[in-house]
């Protein structure tokens, strides 16, 4: 079985910077030892990066959310702790300027994993968008969100984006 781990967003930004919130430091030790043994079982690591330029306010992002964050290359654009210490040279990384990758969606549908976990920030938002981003790219596979490696600064809205997820036929484990 091939194995895919999409690490969505763990940004600075989204866990102490800009939009910051209380317990999404917590994921960070899980989502590592997470990568660790999906690397061990011969599974890929990839990421995608919430990335602005100088421009975010003129964006429809921008005037929704107006709070400037993830400029590259910038401190709060890094991954943040353990999660971003553990990006190996080579990991594919997805730069994306709104809430999914279409690009991601493009790369998946050239490869062919049986199981896809996502894991990252923010649960009802990015990480919600993305697996939906997945299932459409690889219908077949078998995706999973953990809930104790996804978060969101509403609690309320979480456990929405986890109800909405399973109702598109997405496992959510650990709830």
């Amino acid at each position: 079985m091939k194995e895919l781990l999409i690490v969505v967003d763990y940004q600075k930004d989204f866990v102490d910077g800009a939009l910051g919130f209380p317990g999404a430091e917590t994921l960070d030790g899980p989502i590592a030892a997470r990568m660790a043994q999906v690397r061990a079982g011969g599974g890929d690591v990839i990421f995608t990066m919430d990335t602005h330029g100088d421009d975010y306010a003129a964006t429809v992002e921008g005037t929704k959310l107006p709070v400037p964050h993830c400029r590259k290359d910038t401190p709060g654009w890094q991954l943040y702790g353990q999660v971003g210490a553990a990006l190996r040279p080579g990991d594919p990384v997805f730069e994306k300027e709104t809430f999914p990758s279409l690009d991601l969606a493009d790369w998946l549908r050239e490869r062919e994993y049986d199981a896809v976990e996502l894991c990252g920030l923010v649960s009802h938002i990015c990480v919600l968008s993305n697996a939906v981003m997945v299932k459409a790219a690889l219908p077949n596979a078998h995706i999973t969100v953990s809930a104790r490696r996804t978060a969101s600064y509403d609690p309320d809205l979480h456990q929405k984006a986890l109800d909405v997820l399973e109702g598109i036929h997405i496992t959510v484990t650990d709830r």
